[in-house]
């Protein structure tokens, strides 16, 4: 009997302690998932999707689902308590936010915070975590799609419709000087005065429709490029930049102008060249300002993309540093198009490439006459952002933000306007010399 009570004491024993260890090691795994601090709250609202990014010391377990009636997107993020950094995710909300109107944070169960999401339409939420790049630690993205993406190409055929008419009534014009041109006797009525009116404005005359320019405001959003001494960011000085030659491109009557980013906003760069390639454009811009770990460093450059490698150390350097964009602004690998991603490895042509440097080249020597060039001629190097196999590419790192000098150019509105100007200039200059074709019939 009294062995009895021993081997059941001794059992009782063994569970208490079983049970207390393992209390010690449920302690311990919340220890673990408590530890993660949350380091900053972040939203980038934009027409193509808003982001919103958690950046934390550690990587977080988060689920999420949608709900409908009224739309919502309810995150969980588990093993944390509700802290003063996520509750500043409330007020970073804006009014002008597309698709989400308001947010709601709070403590659902302990060890879960749970955010609630409340949209203005239905979306297709993409969440993924990235791993530390750069500055940033840990981050938890989660990108909101709209549920009918907007066709680029549409948004432009509306906006232009009414130059695309002008155009075309200054063709009609053209051809009846060409009709009557061997005729002594002119038509009557007003084509007899709208003759004369074409004669003294034959600008549009070799251009049988409106040319499209898409300009490419280098990095954006979570990517802010490079970072200058006085705190000023390349993506803010570029998107600058980027909407003077815009508004001085819609300014000329037989073109128009189409911005990859037209905020600050994040836009990965395969998705910067299909967008070119969805509206058709005749020339993409893409433009910078150029870093380096020397200061001295100064003068605007040109690039066009190479299929022999780099034309020189800098320039492959260079677009080593612009094609890591994606690792900092942050794509969600796990979604890309296997199929596009390698397309994007070899899909330049020799036509493409030699445009290019046509381009380049007339850009360049617009700039030169003003400014302090890098290198006299284009240079060349795989650039990522320039392998669209139809569209004449070229990057134009505008200055050296790493340089004060430079820096303090690039912010100056004068400079940044006779940037604009020059390589609007280069780009007249180019297209009447090679005018562009016109469109296949099945586009």
């Amino acid at each position: 009997m009294s062995k009895l009570l021993t081997n059941l004491s001794r059992r009782r024993h063994l569970q208490a302690s079983a049970k207390l260890l393992g209390f010690v090691l449920l302690l311990g795994e919340m220890e673990i998932a408590w530890g993660a601090k949350i380091l900053g709250v972040r939203i980038w609202p934009a027409e193509d999707y808003t982001r919103i990014t958690l950046e934390s010391d550690k990587a977080l377990p988060i689920t999420q689902q949608l709900l409908s009636d009224p739309n919502r997107l309810v995150v969980d993020i588990q093993g944390m308590e509700l802290n003063p950094t996520l509750k500043d995710l409330v007020a970073k909300v804006k009014p002008n936010d597309p698709y989400v109107s308001q947010v709601r944070v709070g403590q659902f169960q302990p060890g879960t915070v749970r955010l609630v999401f409340d949209l203005k339409e239905p979306i297709k939420p993409q969440l993924f975590t990235l791993e530390p790049v750069s500055e940033y630690q840990y981050r938890m993205v989660l990108d909101l799609y709209p549920s009918t993406p907007p066709d680029p190409l549409m948004e432009l055929v509306k906006s232009s419709a009414r130059k695309e008419s002008a155009l075309g009534k200054a063709n009609e014009e053209i051809d009846l000087i060409a009709q009557f041109a061997t005729k002594k006797e002119l038509p009557k009525g007003p084509v007899a005065q709208a003759i004369p009116e074409a004669k003294e404005s034959p600008a549009p005359a070799k251009y049988r429709r409106l040319i499209t320019i898409a300009i490419d405001p280098g990095h954006g959003g979570e990517d802010p490029g490079a970072i200058g001494s006085m705190g000023s960011k390349e993506k803010n000085i570029v998107l600058s930049i980027a909407k003077r030659l815009r508004d001085k491109i819609e300014g000329e009557s037989y073109m128009r102008s189409f911005l990859t980013r037209d905020g600050d906003y994040f836009v990965p760069l395969h998705v910067r060249v299909q967008k070119a390639r969805r509206v058709e454009a005749d020339l993409f811009v893409s433009i910078h300002a150029d870093a380096f770990i020397e200061k001295r460093a100064r003068g605007a450059s040109v690039f066009a993309l190479s299929q022999m490698g780099a034309s020189s150390t800098t320039a492959r350097w260079m677009a080593n540093k612009e094609n890591a964009s994606d690792l900092i602004g942050g794509i969600n690998i796990k979604t890309q198009d296997k199929q596009v991603a390698n397309l994007l490895l070899d899909m330049s042509t020799t036509a493409q490439i030699k445009d290019s440097l046509q381009v380049g080249n007339s850009i360049l020597k617009q700039i030169g006459g003003f400014a302090p060039l890098h290198k006299p001629q284009v240079e060349q190097a795989s650039f990522a952002v320039l392998k669209a196999p139809d569209i004449p590419s070229i990057l134009i790192e505008t200055a050296f933000i790493s340089n004060p000098q430079e820096e303090a150019r690039l912010n100056d509105d004068g400079y940044q306007d006779r940037i604009a100007e020059a390589i609007l200039k280069g780009i007249k200059d180019y297209f009447s010399k090679n005018p562009p074709v016109a469109r296949r019939t099945n586009s």
